[in-house]
């Protein structure tokens, strides 16, 4: 059974910092990503990634703040977050994909057939 649980959101000050982690089961998971939902937006990609070579991509905002990454095991997946800003409130969603697809937008939520619940982040100003 597909799994995937998300954990470390929560409040923190602008400036701060806060690490999520996913931890995933049910399958052996090629792509892997985090996303984003703020009230009355869409879906955003934050940070991908794919392969065995575990190549990224974040999305321009969160540039040389935010770091991807996933654990030895393969089955952990997280996201170090540092200078956080007041826009960077939001739910946050883990996704998993069992290959590697030729999607041309890396950032794309269709990329992931499998969600998280997700965990809220909260940047106060």
């Amino acid at each position: 059974q597909v799994q995937l649980v998300e954990s470390g959101g929560g409040s923190v000050q602008a400036g701060g910092s806060l690490r999520l982690s996913c931890t995933a089961s049910g399958d052996t998971y090629s792509s892997m990503g985090w996303f984003r939902q703020a009230p009355g937006k869409e879906r955003e990609g934050v940070a991908t990634i794919y392969g065995n070579e575990g190549t990224t991509y974040y999305t321009d905002s969160v540039k040389g703040r935010f770091s991807i990454s996933r654990g030895n095991a393969r089955n952990m997946l997280y996201l170090q977050m540092n200078s956080l800003k007041p826009e960077d409130t939001a739910m946050y969603y883990c996704a998993a994909a069992s290959f590697v697809g030729s999607w041309i937008n890396r950032l794309s939520p269709k990329n992931f057939a499998y969600w998280g619940q997700g965990t809220q982040v909260t940047v106060s100003s």
